[in-house]
């Protein structure tokens, strides 16, 4: 039978295109989700008013779906700021310094344990948490400040922001976006980040140490001035000895919790995020003592300044794609064919019939969408876009979905996700003069192309 498609699907369409383009040329895209709402809600319902109100309605029911993510984010980005005031990080971290003894240790440990930390904390906290305590002792056992970047940007913002396999959001996101779950993407993600982990590591890691022997970089404290404003005197070395046993058991717990009870999507985040809140809570109290209950409210509210200016590009851009499926009869009603499946469902049936499709152009398509999206720099921001294509493209070759929204999500982050600007990242901990940032900068190209170039 062939599929009726209406102008609201070529409008989808052409959307879609024009959002790959905007991206193409590394264009922000809000506008462009904003009016494809707009147009879409205005040829459905033929009212302006009704129109306008979709686009608010959109924005609701986006935020509605994506909120537990913010939230997550949100709390653990507030806990990771009061470990870094009280101090607690420089205890927790510092048991993995004894470890670091030459340039080669330094890389592979610094990079596993951001890995790990990103898992629970997130990238970009993460950095600030072990940067400040590792930095020096990997440039005193002579690896470089860029080989520093680059392994806790690799295994960071890399493999462990890919999968993100505690936390969720980027799979809750694509998973979304192609309307399946997300611990079918997260199994289909895993050969994927161990792929691109290991292929990406390893090269890295040979064209430093090539380029170290060379001697176009070396190890050097010149330029770097620790920065003394990240810890305060709030704990007693006992208290953060105690504390820094005591959060790595507790997430540890949580995970343990996942795997017997089987807990994934929002029921794995919500274990998480409580857990982060009785952390946040405990450690302000402790830490602030009197002004205890003052500090964690400011410590929230960082938090959620954090989360929001992550998802702010996020939720116009989620808020189009949901019409793509059964959010366009909650968000703008009941005025798809009677036949149809969703708009995005609809658009796959009918390329499968006119177009011959397989796995192959499939897969290298969206592997092409994925690192499109990436290119704003954002590896969160375009996603949507890889899990809406993956279901249409999903649907046209009659399987696969979850491998091909995995494998967009996976070139998306890797991409856009923080790995080609490693040494923005290191600078959050570090201050560097003028002259470090510029050697650094003029390096990074020639060590490893794929994840400086931008």
């Amino acid at each position: 039978m062939e599929m009726e498609l209406t102008a609201l699907h070529w409008i989808y369409a052409v959307f879609i295109a024009l959002i790959i383009g905007f991206m193409v040329k590394r264009r922000d895209t809000t506008l462009i989700c904003i009016i494809g709402i707009f147009l879409l809600a205005l040829v459905a319902t033929g009212s302006l008013a009704s129109s306008i109100s979709g686009i608010f309605n959109s924005f609701i029911f986006a935020i509605t779906e994506l909120m537990s993510t913010i939230l997550i984010i949100s709390i653990i980005v507030a806990m990771s700021t009061v470990l870094t005031k009280s101090g607690i990080n420089d205890v927790m971290i510092a048991p993995f310094a004894k470890f670091i003894k030459n340039p080669t240790l330094a890389f592979w440990v610094i990079g596993i344990v951001m890995m790990v930390i990103s898992w629970f904390f997130w990238p970009s906290p993460a950095v600030a948490l072990l940067g400040a305590v590792l930095l020096p002792v990997a440039l005193r056992a002579g690896l470089p400040a860029l080989g520093v970047a680059m392994a806790m940007n690799l295994f960071g913002h890399g493999i462990a922001l890919s999968g993100d396999f505690i936390i969720q959001a980027a799979p809750k996101l694509t998973g979304d976006a192609a309307s399946i779950p997300v611990g079918d993407v997260i199994a289909a993600s895993i050969p994927f980040v161990i792929t691109m982990g290991v292929v990406t590591t390893l090269s890295a890691f040979i064209l430093l140490k090539r380029d170290m022997k060379l001697g176009r970089i070396k190890a050097d404290n010149e330029g770097f001035v620790q920065d003394q404003t990240i810890s305060e005197n709030l704990l007693t070395l006992g208290q953060k000895k105690f504390f820094a046993v005591f959060i790595p058991i507790a997430f540890l717990l949580d995970v343990v919790a996942l795997s017997i009870l089987k807990l994934q999507g929002g029921d794995a985040t919500a274990l998480v995020g409580g857990t982060a809140v009785f952390i946040l809570l405990i450690l302000s109290l402790v830490a602030h003592k009197q002004q205890g209950l003052e500090k964690s409210t400011a410590y929230l509210i960082q938090g959620f300044q954090f989360g929001f200016k992550v998802f702010g590009p996020v939720i116009p851009i989620a808020a189009f794609f949901y019409l793509g499926d059964s959010g366009f009869n909650q968000i703008i009603g009941d005025y798809l064919p009677k036949t149809s499946l969703g708009i995005v469902n609809d658009l796959g049936a009918a390329l499968a019939a006119s177009v011959p499709l397989t796995k192959e152009i499939a897969a290298v398509t969206l592997t092409g969408i994925g690192a499109i999206t990436g290119l704003d720099g954002s590896g969160f921001s375009g996603i949507s876009l890889a899990g809406s294509v993956a279901k249409l493209f999903g649907t046209a070759i009659g399987g696969g979905t979850a491998t091909l929204t995995a494998l967009g999500q996976i070139t998306a982050i890797w991409v856009g996700g923080g790995t080609p600007t490693s040494t923005k990242n290191i600078s959050c901990v570090y201050r560097k003069t003028q002259k470090s940032t510029a050697r650094i900068n003029s390096v990074g190209p020639l060590l490893i192309p794929s994840a400086y170039s931008r």
